[in-house]
């Protein structure tokens, strides 16, 4: 399953600090984050549960990058 989700973050190479970040989360086969749009998209392996791995991902994405902000909602 693919979804986008709205982020924020401050310049292209915290949005590359965050794609990073995402791509190393159990359960994420792929992460693209776009600074130009403050958009990530996220692609899950087929048994992860979304919720559970787009909390971990914004965990690791605040451990790089303290600033950005990813809307779960």
């Amino acid at each position: 399953m693919k979804k986008t989700y709205k982020i924020e973050v401050d310049c292209a190479n915290c949005a590359l600090k965050m794609e990073e970040a995402a791509k190393k989360v159990e359960g994420v086969l792929e992460a693209t984050v776009s600074f130009m749009t403050q958009k990530m998209k996220v692609e899950f392996t087929e048994a992860a549960d979304e919720k559970a791995v787009m909390q971990s991902v914004l965990k690791a994405c605040k451990k790089g990058e303290s600033d950005c902000e990813i809307f779960l909602d």
